[in-house]
């Protein structure tokens, strides 16, 4: 199974690792961390789908893909 792709990045602004998971609109989470960021992402991920899912709306399947592994994909 395909599963979401999850962005980790450190923000200067907010002193720490943020992660969003660019299938799942305002999706993201916090961390000091990147590994610690990485997990709030995870427990963010599974609080999104069951709210989709309680709320009756649809739940997008995975799709982004970072350039960088279509550029690999091409070669």
């Amino acid at each position: 199974m395909k599963d979401y792709h999850i962005n980790i990045f450190y923000s200067d602004e907010d002193e720490g690792y943020i992660a969003d998971i660019p299938d799942l609109a305002h999706c993201s989470a916090f961390g000091e961390t990147p590994e610690e960021a990485l997990m709030q992402a995870l427990m963010a991920k599974n609080v999104w789908l069951e709210a989709a899912h309680a709320e009756g709306k649809p739940i997008p399947a995975p799709k982004y893909r970072p350039i960088i592994y279509q550029l690999a994909d091409a070669a």
